[in-house]
């Protein structure tokens, strides 16, 4: 439930800030509304695109640098 009011929260705020930035810079309800209603449609198609560009990119520099063999020290442990 908090979740989904979350997401809703975030399409709202998106929305209105689109439409705001818009009428600012227009003086026009209508662009304003059109802004406010393509901004989140744009979101919905790039941000897949954009998290896959990144696993790609988070994959070649894992393959660069591979984890090291040696295992991290236990939280609060001091080398010697």
């Amino acid at each position: 439930m908090v979740t989904a009011a979350k997401t809703a929260s975030q399409v709202g705020l998106h929305m209105g800030v689109a439409f705001g930035v818009m009428y600012v810079i227009t003086g026009s309800l209508a662009f304003g509304g059109v802004a406010a209603i393509l901004e989140p449609i744009c979101n919905v198609v790039l941000l897949p695109l954009h998290d896959k560009a990144w696993e790609k990119i988070r994959a070649r520099l894992d393959a660069k640098n591979p984890p090291s063999s040696v295992s991290p020290m236990p939280d609060g442990a001091q080398p010697a």
